[in-house]
């Protein structure tokens, strides 16, 4: 089935259950809810999993027509997992993190029964890509159906502009803020749904900034975990994932930190994941908050100027004084001096080598000795700072038209992760955070930290966001 034929085979019913939850759905604060509070609501027996599920695709039937978020969703299976996590908790059964929880992932996260264009092609090579169903869960899928989520959907990856899968611009995913602009990519559809409250959380994947980045445009957090910390594995196009991850979209940093727990840690499928230890509690340093943090705020890591339109200075500047705000809650901050050397087109040179197609010698080699001297100038800056600050998107959302237009220009791809391309290269963790608005549309603020920082940076993200919280809501949700 297509996207559409999901969609119109779905027949979402009212919402059911009655109690609590009929009340909450119907006063409009179930939507708005974080996962965490709706687990918790599930667990203490005051909603259903069925009427929250119930609820959530309810939005999705009203909102996605405008939205174009989801590749796909299956309502019946939905209803069914919500069911059996409502028999569970009534048998005494001990609920996981994210029982009763409504989630999407992004479609190239593979899960069972639903197309995902990751599965059965090799990157770049469009003629073969299928979205036909999946016959089988990713380790990620696994681990939420483990953690007791309700899988609803998987969530568009347009392409960059018009793609495969994608044969116009009336499909491409929209943004909440103003359904005229684009989401960003890959993870638009995931940021997308969560700003719109079609879910409260969604899974994204990170390339090059794309759970960052889309968060930013659309006014939510992404987190770009440590390299290896959520594991993966394609078997229908094997290959290391050095420069990429997965990661939670959400509006809520303790929901970030929760899905990341249950996603995370080593599998024996995937090499990378193996060199870390089991998840740790990624809430558990939440009281600490930002107390005693050191942290570092660049404009362009040194080199990212270059990149910069006519408005990104304005943005930054918005985005330096969101970044004071840590001082607020217990951190010091001070420009820090960072001269990086530019990711591209190095960055490039190393992903294509990565992916099976050999690079010459010399490019390599001019490649990787910048990629290590720019990670030798980074591990030095995080010994004199926890944390170094940005912000994340150098622009706004573009309309969908620009969108497209922008990616046949060969030079764009650095434009647009001009601020966050560096990290997946060398492999560290990154978050960005909603931090208000630049002409009525969304900008985000990016810390980064070392590897497997996460505990901490989450801390400091919670105590930020409570300080600072961004109550308000998009057109379109």
């Amino acid at each position: 089935m297509n996207r559409r034929e999901f969609l119109a085979t779905s027949a979402m019913a009212p919402l059911v259950g009655g109690g609590a939850g009929a009340v909450a759905a119907a006063d409009g604060d179930l939507t708005w809810l974080p996962a965490w509070r709706i687990r918790e609501a599930i667990v203490s027996g005051k909603l259903t999993a069925r009427a929250v599920t119930e609820h959530f695709l309810s939005r999705i039937e009203r909102l996605d027509p405008q939205l174009h978020a989801f590749r796909a969703i299956d309502a019946g299976e939905a209803r069914e997992q919500a069911r059996k996590a409502d028999e569970a908790l009534s048998r005494g059964e001990k609920p996981g993190l994210l029982h009763g929880v409504p989630i999407a992932l992004k479609e190239h996260v593979a899960v069972k029964g639903m197309p995902s264009p990751n599965h059965g092609h090799r990157p770049g090579d469009v003629a073969s890509i299928d979205l036909s169903p999946v016959a089988e869960d990713s380790i990620i899928a696994e681990r939420l159906r483990k953690a007791g989520a309700i899988i609803v959907g998987v969530t568009i990856m347009p392409g960059m502009g018009i793609a495969p899968g994608m044969p116009d611009l009336a499909h491409h995913p929209r943004n909440p803020w103003n359904p005229d602009l684009a989401p960003g990519s890959s993870s638009a559809g995931s940021a997308a749904a969560v700003a719109s409250a079609m879910t409260p959380v969604a899974i994204g994947g990170d390339g090059g900034g794309s759970t960052r980045l889309p968060s930013a445009l659309c006014g939510v957090i992404g987190l770009h975990p440590t390299t290896g910390r959520v594991p993966n594995a394609n078997y229908a196009s094997p290959r290391l994932m050095l420069t990429s991850t997965f990661g939670p979209i959400t509006r809520d940093v303790r929901d970030a930190a929760i899905v990341l727990q249950a996603i995370s840690g080593p599998d024996g499928r995937d090499i990378l994941s193996t060199v870390h230890p089991p998840a740790p509690d990624y809430t558990a340093q939440f009281a600490r908050g930002a107390k005693g943090l050191k942290l570092g705020w660049t404009e362009d890591f040194g080199f990212a100027r270059k990149y910069f339109a006519p408005e990104t200075p304005e943005i930054v500047a918005q985005a330096h004084q969101a970044a004071l705000g840590f001082e607020r809650v217990g951190a010091r901050i001070e420009t820090a001096d960072i001269g990086l050397e530019d990711f591209w087109p190095h960055v490039a040179t190393t992903m294509a080598n990565y992916e099976g197609q050999p690079q010459p010698e010399a490019m390599m080699r001019a490649a990787m000795e910048t990629r290590g001297r720019n990670r030798a100038k980074f591990d030095l800056l995080l010994e004199r700072y926890d944390f170094i600050l940005s912000v994340t998107a150098i622009y706004t959302a573009p309309s969908v038209e620009q969108w497209n237009a922008n990616w046949k220009n060969q030079n764009y791809p650095p434009i647009y992760t001009a601020e966050t391309f560096m990290f997946n290269w060398l492999q560290l963790p990154a978050i960005s955070l909603p931090i208000g608005f630049y002409n009525n549309l969304p900008i985000g603020l990016q810390m980064v930290g070392r590897p497997d920082s996460e505990p901490r940076m989450l801390a400091a993200a919670a105590a930020f966001m409570a300080q600072f919280p961004q109550t308000r809501r998009p057109k379109i949700s």
